[in-house]
């Protein structure tokens, strides 16, 4: 599907800057699992490791979901494009749910 308000969809500074926080840590915690798959430690604490760059992913997609609720939708709601953001907002959070 086409982007609604593409030119528009611009994350705020304070937004962006903790979503590159987050990566940035998210990226530690890679290179850490990558570390330990190959020392060839125990399978649960590699598994535990991945579940915490999963859920530290989720709150990433948190902060650029409510920028896009917050700025992007509302924007195009009063524009008077409610019937296409609101498809194009199913799709996103139909892939967030997953």
């Amino acid at each position: 599907m086409e982007n609604v308000m593409e030119e528009e969809q611009i994350i705020k500074v304070e937004n962006k800057e903790e979503a590159l926080r987050r990566l940035e840590r998210i990226e530690g915690q890679v290179r850490g699992i990558k570390k330990m798959i190959r020392e060839d430690r125990y399978c649960v604490d590699v598994l535990t490791q991945v579940s915490s760059v999963h859920e530290a992913l989720r709150g990433v997609s948190k902060i650029i979901m409510r920028n896009y609720l917050e700025g992007c939708a509302t924007r195009a709601i009063k524009a008077g494009q409610g019937g296409k953001i609101y498809e194009e907002l199913m799709e996103v959070i139909y892939k967030f749910a997953k």
